[in-house]
């Protein structure tokens, strides 16, 4: 079912096609949902819902019709987003291939964007492409047979009785390993292993759906089942998965703050003990470095801002991915991206850790090393943090330092004590 296409360079979370017309790059959960709204696994759901059929779902477990439907297939944009009502809109994957339209019936003013879906092709999918294959085809490899359907998101255990079940209803089993994220090949893998040890003409098929609450979790698992032509549902059991301690687990260590508060000064030693320390592979990524040689070519608009923020979060993610200790240092100005971020970290399974440098805008005028609030005043530089652009102070610090009159030892071993008393240090 998965055709393979080359990867676009250098595509961001876009707005617009070439053409103007609006487009969007949803997140990995909203991109889960999509498959299975395009390969009919959500059936009878055919696009993301709307306001009516969001309350509905929260307040009887029901889609606005009466149809029950246990939890929110949705899609959400920023608010300034430019799609509206009675418009067309791309949505692509984080390579920038396109893989569906939606076409859009309600923007409301949270963001929520609803709308049938329509395919551009089977997506790119990745590990085990091969195992990803749409319900009716499956039903109709199945014939006439009943059909055992096994959900899961762990190891499975107690095969003969799943054999004695499937020999009792005369019926072929079909495993649905529910693999998302970082974890979604090793249950793949655990139910590739299963199929070894069950009778044979047992099949398996991924479904990437992302983990709901329990309850929520095992409805859309029958749901999916149905779809699937299963007679009969067994839910596998859930893994139990226990966290590594801190100071085993990757770490972004994330300062923001106005420029010539001390946050790259403070990052600098931080990092420095860190490596006298030993015990942790550390990287350090400065803002002005990045600028220089990631982000090379950005202005210091919004949106380039916005994206060099991005990029610094990607890569910090990605040494924190491997169990690295990443620090960054950049102003980052805005909540929203600050928090697309944390996301990034956590996604990959690393811990946030964010410092907020709240050194006053007066004191860091007053340093002013290089000149840039000099200029920034004199309209040399638009667009400046704390001039002429707004800085919003993060509400979700876990350490907020102001270092006037404050020594540079105090402020790493703050830094350093926070990290210690979590865990992350030893």
């Amino acid at each position: 079912m998965a055709w393979r296409s080359w990867p676009r360079e250098n595509v961001e979370q876009m707005t617009a096609n070439p053409d103007g017309t609006p487009e969007w790059v949803p997140d990995a959960r909203e991109l889960a949902d999509l498959e299975l709204l395009l390969s009919g696994a959500f059936d009878p759901l055919t696009g993301f819902l709307g306001s009516a059929d969001t309350a509905s779902v929260i307040e009887n477990g029901r889609l606005a019709d009466g149809t029950p439907w246990p939890d929110l297939v949705t899609l959400t944009l920023p608010p300034d987003h430019p799609v509206s009502a009675g418009q067309e809109l791309t949505l692509r994957d984080p390579e920038g291939v396109a893989l569906a339209t939606v076409t859009v019936t309600e923007r409301a003013a949270d963001g929520l964007v609803a709308g049938p879906v329509k395919s551009h092709g089977a997506p790119e999918h990745g590990p085990f492409a091969r195992l990803r294959r749409p319900p009716a085809e499956v039903r109709a490899e199945a014939g006439d047979r009943p059909v055992l359907a096994v959900t899961m998101r762990g190891p499975l255990d107690h095969l003969d009785e799943i054999t004695a079940t499937a020999r009792e209803l005369d019926a072929t089993i079909l495993l649905l390993p529910l693999a998302f994220g970082e974890g979604g090949p090793a249950v793949v893998r655990a139910a590739l292993k299963a199929r070894d040890g069950l009778p044979s003409g047992t099949r398996v098929v991924v479904v990437p759906l992302a983990p709901r609450e329990p309850e929520i979790d095992l409805e859309l698992r029958e749901h999916i089942a149905t779809a699937y032509g299963a007679d009969e549902h067994l839910a596998g059991p859930e893994p139990i998965t226990l966290p590594g301690p801190p100071h085993r687990r990757g770490l972004v260590v994330f300062f923001t703050g106005l420029s010539g508060s001390g946050k790259s000064t403070i990052a600098r030693g931080l990092h420095d003990v860190l490596l006298e320390r030993g015990g942790r592979t550390v990287t350090y990524l400065d803002g002005d470095v990045v600028r220089r040689l990631l982000s090379a070519g950005l202005t210091f608009s919004k949106q380039d801002r916005d994206l060099n923020i991005r990029r610094i979060g990607f890569v910090a993610a990605e040494v924190a991915r491997h169990g690295g200790l990443a620090i960054c240092a950049p102003i980052a100005p805005y909540a929203a991206t600050r928090d697309e971020v944390r996301h990034m970290a956590e996604t990959v399974g690393a811990d946030f850790v964010l410092v907020h440098v709240s050194t006053p805008l007066a004191e860091c005028e007053r340093r002013d090393r290089k000149g840039l609030y000099a200029k920034a005043r004199a309209g040399l530089i638009p667009e400046f943090t704390g001039v002429s652009d707004p800085y919003e102070e993060p509400d979700d610090a876990d350490l907020t330092l102001d270092t006037t009159g404050m020594t540079v030892d105090r402020a790493v071993g703050s830094v350093l004590d926070l990290l210690t008393s979590g865990g992350w240090l030893r």
